[in-house]
């Protein structure tokens, strides 16, 4: 009896195996059939779902199994049908999500138990879908409004590939929409440190930022002492500098900054609109005061417009000087009309104005 029996266990176990190897061949064979069919546009997704669900169930028996659970196929072909019906699957966010999981275990197994690599083909394709399974997941939950799935899939992608600077940016975007600023300045700021050509335009969008939203000047300067660094020839951020010295009522450290950098490039014509643009800009804020002001309060009135005079008179050598130096400046004649057209000054404005008419339109 006891060798009957034992011959009967016997039996059973090789039986077992060669069932749970079978399921290995079956999950091979689906694949190259799926492989066949998804390649036709006329295959319904449903039909390619079906036959990747179909697959991977194979690979649920065989991973159940306590010997084929230990070869690397199992696992490398689990990660292909579950990384695939990830990226395919675009009406259900859920399944997407779990068969993503899915593949993502199974290639950690497959890589631990592929010694040899006789899998490494199918494990970087797995990967590859991965990767553009979370990427695809991203731009589905964007098209959604979903700003804040798509931000983390996004990120997701990075983690993947730490050099992927579209999926910064996506991210980045996906952040402001969703009004978070600080992980939009974050992930803007990887751009820029992979050195994209679209650094000067994300820096500018981050000061912005940081002014507007968060409110804060200190590190406002500090990345605009980080971007001249990098592009010194952007005026802009110059010009942003200046003013947020003029608003804290530092206008002497404004005047300062600019006079040295004027000195140091005399013929940069930009400089003295900037240095114009100090007293300007408080003329222009005394403006908005006087125009608060009672009109049968007139002596107030009248006192207020001198002040405001008397700085127009001080910019208005800036602006000449620029214009010394660059005659189709815009931005100085630009603001010498407004100047000559507060002033009554008609001789003066139709001079300015003819200069500007001449200028090629852009």
């Amino acid at each position: 009896m006891k060798r009957v029996f034992l011959s009967i266990v016997l039996a059973g176990a090789v039986s077992s195996a060669f069932a749970q190897k079978s399921e290995i061949t079956a999950a091979k064979n689906d694949w190259g059939l799926f492989q066949l069919t998804s390649s036709s546009a006329s295959t319904p997704l449903a039909k390619k779902l079906e036959s990747l669900a179909k697959g991977l169930a194979h690979t649920d028996k065989a991973i159940a199994d306590e010997k084929s659970k230990v070869m690397p196929e199992a696992w490398s072909y689990r990660a292909l049908f579950a990384s695939s019906a990830a990226i395919l699957d675009s009406t259900s966010t859920a399944n997407a999500d779990a068969n993503l999981k899915i593949a993502q275990d199974a290639v950690v197994e497959a890589k631990k138990l592929d010694t040899k690599g006789s899998e490494k083909d199918n494990i970087n394709l797995a990967e590859t879908n991965i990767s553009n399974a979370i990427r695809n997941g991203g731009v589905i939950a964007y098209n959604k409004k979903d700003y804040k799935t798509a931000y983390t899939k996004f990120v997701a992608a990075t983690v993947i590939n730490p050099n992927d600077t579209a999926m910064y940016l996506n991210a980045g975007i996906a952040a402001r929409l969703n009004e978070d600023y600080p992980n939009m300045i974050s992930q803007f700021k990887k751009v820029i440190s992979l050195n994209s050509p679209q650094s000067k335009d994300l820096y500018s969008e981050i000061i912005s930022t940081t002014l507007a939203k968060q409110k804060d000047t200190t590190a406002a300067l500090a990345l605009i002492k980080e971007a001249t660094a990098k592009f010194p020839e952007n005026t802009d951020w110059i010009k942003t500098e200046t003013q947020i010295y003029i608003d804290r009522g530092d206008a002497a450290k404004s005047e300062q900054m600019l006079v040295a950098l004027a000195t140091k490039e005399p013929n940069n014509a930009n400089y003295q609109v900037l240095l114009g643009n100090i007293y300007f800009s408080q003329a222009l804020k005394l403006q908005a005061d006087r125009n608060k002001i009672d009109p049968k309060k007139v002596k107030e009135f009248n006192e207020v417009t001198g002040k405001m005079n008397a700085l127009l008179d001080k910019s208005l050598p800036f602006y000449k000087k620029a214009l010394e130096v660059d005659a189709k400046n815009q931005g100085a004649l630009e603001t010498l009309k407004t100047i000559y057209a507060f002033r009554n000054d008609t001789k003066n404005y139709e001079d300015i104005k003819k200069r500007l008419d001449a200028l090629p339109k852009q």
